[in-house]
């Protein structure tokens, strides 16, 4: 007999508004009969690029493979602006789906170069928007784990700090407090997505509340593996799946009452919905796992998802849009 008697959802949901755009240019280039492609996964979502598959919709992973004339979107993770130039000279239809937030970055990236400044990324590296941006910054550092900044960062009289969007920005605080010490003059650029961090802060909010905390993402979302660490911060226990497909074992939820559940970006809203309906099914108290779906819709509905942050998907729950 399981004992999970309710769901609770991180308060805001769902694709955010750079990864929904992407998506939603892909589909509607395949809606007119376009030939489409999108360079690269368009999401760090297997579920979203199989969904966009069948609809037409073909993963490349190099403009080799897209025909003369055919559509490319690029991903909101953005290219390098040879890539852009190539396409184009290729007869190629581009169709832009970069996030608006790393156009900035991009735009941010030439004002930096041209004012002369050693610059730091802070990145994973290979991510594709840290690929990117390094085509309008070549020369710039790139970091990422704290035990190689002193190595890595040079002394410099003129030093620029910017960010890929999806870091923790707790990470980024933190090297640029380093970095006052390595440079005369310190030009910070805070580059991480608001979106990112509301939906950490949402997470850790759950997190508090609740006995166990389920986040579903991509394996390689790199935003989705930073909730996970963040409920742990919180001292909440937390499991990471990519889809409900995941949930087999019901003993993971013995003895937890209230469990949460949260998303990274490239994960749709009812990619959660069917996570919340499945663990109350698997573990829940007798009442809960007989009103399954009606509990996993009132834990969706209460979660305040904009319509910027929804999926376009079809059949799909609709919660009352709310502010970001």
């Amino acid at each position: 007999m399981g004992t999970v008697q309710t769901i609770q959802m991180a308060r805001r949901t769902g694709f955010c508004y750079g990864v929904r755009e992407a998506i939603d240019k892909a589909k509607e280039s395949a809606a007119a009969g376009k030939l489409t492609h999108t360079l690269g996964q368009n999401v760090h979502n297997e579920g979203v690029v199989r969904d966009l598959a069948a609809l037409g919709v073909r993963t490349v992973e190099s403009l080799d493979h897209v025909d003369h004339g055919a559509a490319v979107v690029i991903r909101a993770h953005g290219v390098r602006p040879d890539v852009m130039e190539r396409a184009n000279a290729r007869g190629l239809e581009v169709i832009d789906g970069t996030c608006t937030w790393v156009i900035q970055e991009q735009r941010e990236l030439v004002k930096l170069v041209e004012e002369g400044y050693t610059i730091v990324l802070l990145g994973t590296p290979k991510h594709p928007e840290v690929v990117g941006l390094l085509g309008f910054a070549p020369d710039a550092i790139v970091v990422d784990e704290e035990e190689e900044w002193a190595t890595a960062i040079p002394r410099k009289k003129r030093m620029a700090l910017i960010s890929q969007s999806t870091q923790p920005p707790w990470k980024f605080e933190k090297l640029a407090a380093f970095m006052t010490s390595r440079a005369h003059e310190l030009k910070i650029v805070n580059t991480v997505c608001p979106v990112t961090i509301r939906r950490q802060e949402d997470t850790l909010e759950a997190a508090r509340e609740v006995d166990l905390m389920v986040v579903v993402g991509g394996r390689s979302s790199a935003n989705t593996k930073e909730l996970t660490r963040l409920c742990g911060i919180a001292g909440t226990p937390a499991i990471q799946i990519e889809s409900v497909r995941d949930l087999t074992d019901a003993a993971v939820f013995d003895g937890r009452t209230v469990v949460g559940v949260t998303g990274g970006t490239s994960t749709p809203i009812e990619d959660l919905h069917a996570v919340a309906q499945r663990i109350l099914e698997l573990a829940g108290t007798p009442e809960a796992a007989a009103n399954a779906r009606a509990l996993a819709d009132a834990a969706l509905a209460a979660a305040a998802t904009p319509a910027g942050r929804t999926t376009s998907l079809p059949n799909v729950i609709a919660p009352t849009a709310g502010a970001a």
